[in-house]
């Protein structure tokens, strides 16, 4: 019998985590652009970020989605990393709201039986409808499912309750607490999901069979537990993801510390003031308890968001080329959120390829020595790119990949032509038939950099047009003059394809510039959130 019931309990266990899982998938189709625009629009301050981080995840259930988001909009250039790390803060506090409905919800209200139509309701939804109706079907039938894993879950819990007592767990001392809260991150390691051990701590207080001082403590534990989540998250991930990854174990722990702290105060306050809600509403007083540490912690941490944010950029220095800095494995998953961060990164290399036209023709070092860690950035940018899928995404999405593939093939081949045959550069620069458009295009390429780093995309898409038009009608006035120096015998053919090869290669590197600068200002992406 005793196998049944853990079997029974290993299950709804399973049901309760599926049921979040499909809410949250429900929820983030649901409601993801309009809360991203929410995060971007709102998180102008960390106070503003925590506050919209915290109704984010509320609403989605999944501080993973915000934290995500988070990561995509510092790679992208939208915000700071100190604002996005106001989101972080803020979304441990929108994860404590599952507690909240399983405690007034899971125990009060039989929605044990209730969940059955209410799971038939959203599946039909999810077969027999589209758009953002199948999505709240989808949300709804977990919504159901996770009310069927506690009410099973409360059953297991009851067979136990003879088995199973506070007196099988470490007792209520500094060292029990803190055995307790090894528990607790054991448990959110095991099955990944800190609602679920809240779940389970909850239904096991509900039951009888832990206090609720070890239940408070598991809590704390599970919280903590999240961190090594959000570190295996951020192995090979970008610099930004791994600074935000560092971010949320150094704030849970230093939260997790001071629920510890908190927790014989706590106690002490239930018993003064609000004797009745500790001896009939434990679970209340529970989810109360991780609500108000979390909410505490934020407070404590807000003030010194700035420096905290200094110490994370001192820790975790940018290894990688800064042109492609942000390009964040696990923003993939939100294909928009990888283009978002695909943009500033394409327009930093982009601006260092002109630096390095503009050198070439000077005849100055380079920038760098290895002018092969430019390439190396370009083909990582195709890499990335590449592993962008868009099944299911809006046209404009579509759209913007398609500027984005053509500014890549325009940026490489650029690169190629710089770098394969320097010496016509050297050519070009000796030539004093073409020096006027030499000078011209300097003049050119220095404005454009000057205009994309000020996001004024339109202005150099026109200056790039205006010179390409220029070297064109200079190049068929040119070429016609050289066939005929060639048959007059001026000069030789040798020469002569000389001087054609050097227009030509003007001609398509200016070409390439002008494509790649309309793409660029075509993009269907919002206008001005990206910082070169």
């Amino acid at each position: 019998m005793a196998l049944s019931v853990i079997l029974q309990a290993v299950g709804a266990l399973g049901i309760f985590i599926l049921g979040m899982l499909i809410m949250t998938d429900g929820l983030h189709a649901l409601a993801q652009m309009r809360l991203q625009s929410l995060l971007i629009r709102l998180s102008k301050t960390p106070l503003s970020g925590a506050l919209t981080g915290a109704l984010t995840t509320a609403i989605l259930q999944s501080s993973s989605a915000t934290t995500v988001a988070a990561v995509g909009f510092v790679s992208a250039g939208i915000l700071h990393f100190s604002q996005a790390l106001g989101i972080i803060f803020g979304a441990n506090i929108g994860t404590t709201i599952t507690g909240w409905l399983v405690a007034l919800f899971g125990f009060k209200l039989p929605l044990g039986v209730l969940a059955y139509p209410i799971i038939f309701i959203g599946v039909s939804l999810r077969l027999f409808s589209s758009g953002k109706l199948r999505n709240f079907g989808l949300a709804l039938a977990g919504f159901g499912l996770i009310f069927v894993g506690i009410s099973m879950l409360q059953e297991s819990m009851s067979a136990f309750k003879d088995l199973v007592t506070p007196q099988t767990f470490p007792p209520d001392t500094w060292l029990g607490r803190i055995e307790l809260v090894g528990i607790g991150i054991l448990f959110t390691l095991i099955t990944q999901s800190s609602s679920a051990g809240v779940a389970m701590a909850l239904t096991a207080l509900y039951a009888g069979t832990i206090s609720f001082e070890q239940a408070a403590a598991m809590v704390i534990g599970m919280d903590v537990g999240t961190t090594v989540t959000a570190v295996m998250a951020t192995i090979g991930g970008s610099v930004e993801a791994k600074r935000t990854g560092l971010s949320h174990v150094i704030y849970n722990l230093f939260t997790g510390a001071g629920a510890l702290l908190l927790l014989s105060p706590y106690i002490w306050m239930l018993h003064h003031f609000f004797p009745e809600l500790l001896a009939h509403d434990p679970e209340i007083a529970l989810v109360g308890f991780h609500t108000l540490f979390n909410t505490i912690g934020v407070i404590v941490i807000l003030p010194f968001t700035s420096l905290f944010a200094k110490a994370m950029l001192w820790l975790i220095p940018a290894y990688e080329p800064p042109e492609i800095r942000g390009l964040d494995k696990s923003l993939l998953s939100q294909p928009q959120l990888a283009l978002k961060a695909v943009l500033p990164a394409i327009i930093r290399t982009f601006i260092t390829l002109l630096e390095y036209f503009e050198r070439r023709i000077k005849n100055l070092p380079l920038r760098r020595n290895d002018p092969y860690l430019l390439e190396d950035a370009i083909e990582k940018l195709e890499a990335y790119v590449d592993e962008i899928e868009l099944s299911g995404q809006s046209q404009q999405s579509w759209q913007t990949l398609v500027h984005t593939i053509h500014i890549l093939d325009h940026m490489h081949r650029l690169y190629d032509r710089l770098f394969d045959k320097p010496e016509i550069l050297a050519h070009c620069k000796n030539n004093p038939d073409i020096q006027s458009y030499i000078d011209r295009l300097e003049h050119a390429l220095r404005n454009i950099r000057v205009m994309l780093k000020e996001k004024q995309s339109y202005l150099a898409k026109k200056e790039a047009q205006n010179l390409q038009k220029e070297i064109e009608k200079f190049a068929g006035r040119y070429r016609q003059q050289i066939a005929s120096q060639i048959a007059s015998g001026k000069i030789d053919v040798p020469a002569g394809k000389q001087k054609l090869e050097q227009v030509r290669f003007l001609t398509r590197a200016i070409t390439h510039v002008a494509r790649i600068t309309y793409h660029l200002e075509n993009m269907e992406l919002e206008k001005g959130t990206y910082r070169a």
